[in-house]
């Protein structure tokens, strides 16, 4: 077992369903496996929702699947949810771990009441570094392998709102510049910036993050503080 850092180039372990699966176990939420092959968790009031969707395949970030969706609604009638968030594997588990109890212990978990800037204050507060060109917008951290940026949204991610030209919260790691990224995250317009900055404060966190495996593309990157 390894010890390393930073969390944001730790990968999965190739265990980001049972971890997260663990976590929204323990949270209460129930499990139903779908036709897709999928797996369907919904929080205990049913306004709130996450899958895995690996085995489905249903759409890429960046070249990558998307491994997890995660979704509130208004009401538990809604048919359309008021958001949605996906995310490759390799994502950490622990900064999905920890947006998941955001949502969870969030009264209304599809409004929000926080400006953009709150996503960057939380990297800010962790040392990252605000673009020079973009500073309302993105921020990196200081090694320059993972961002976090308010972009126009990617295809295929799904909002409740309608309007054209949306912009949402996107995050992406990529250890070696031009090579394949290692995970990416979208965050569709209508999610609450408390929650995005939920995920990138976990993410930057400094504290170290137990591995038994490391990506290969990140080996030169990561420091191991200790074994055990």
């Amino acid at each position: 077992m390894y010890w390393v850092t930073p969390r944001h180039l730790a990968g999965d372990d190739g265990a980001l369903a049972e971890r997260i699966g663990d976590t929204l176990a323990g949270l209460g939420w129930r499990m139903w496996p779908t036709s897709r092959h999928t797996l369907l968790y919904v929080s205990p009031d049913e306004l709130r929702g996450a899958e895995w969707t690996l085995a489905a395949y249903p759409f890429e970030l960046g070249g990558l699947p998307v491994a997890w969706q995660l979704s509130a609604r208004q009401d538990a009638t809604s048919v359309v949810p008021a958001w949605n968030a996906y995310f490759t594997a390799g994502v950490p588990y622990e900064a999905l771990a920890d947006l998941l109890v955001a949502i969870d212990t969030r009264e209304a978990p599809d409004v929000g009441f926080e400006a953009p800037g709150t996503v960057l204050n939380a990297l800010s507060a962790r040392g990252w570094i605000r673009d020079v060109d973009r500073p309302r917008t993105t921020a990196t951290d200081p090694g320059f392998s993972c961002s976090v940026s308010l972009e126009m949204l990617p295809p295929l991610i799904q909002d409740a709102d309608p309007r054209p030209d949306l912009v949402g919260w996107q995050a992406w790691a990529e250890p070696v510049v031009s090579a394949p990224y290692l995970w990416c995250a979208s965050f569709s317009a209508s999610v609450p910036h408390e929650l995005v900055a939920a995920f990138a404060s976990s993410l930057a966190s400094p504290v170290p993050v137990p591995r038994r495996t490391v990506p290969a593309s990140a080996e030169g990157r990561l420091t191991v503080l200790r074994c055990s």
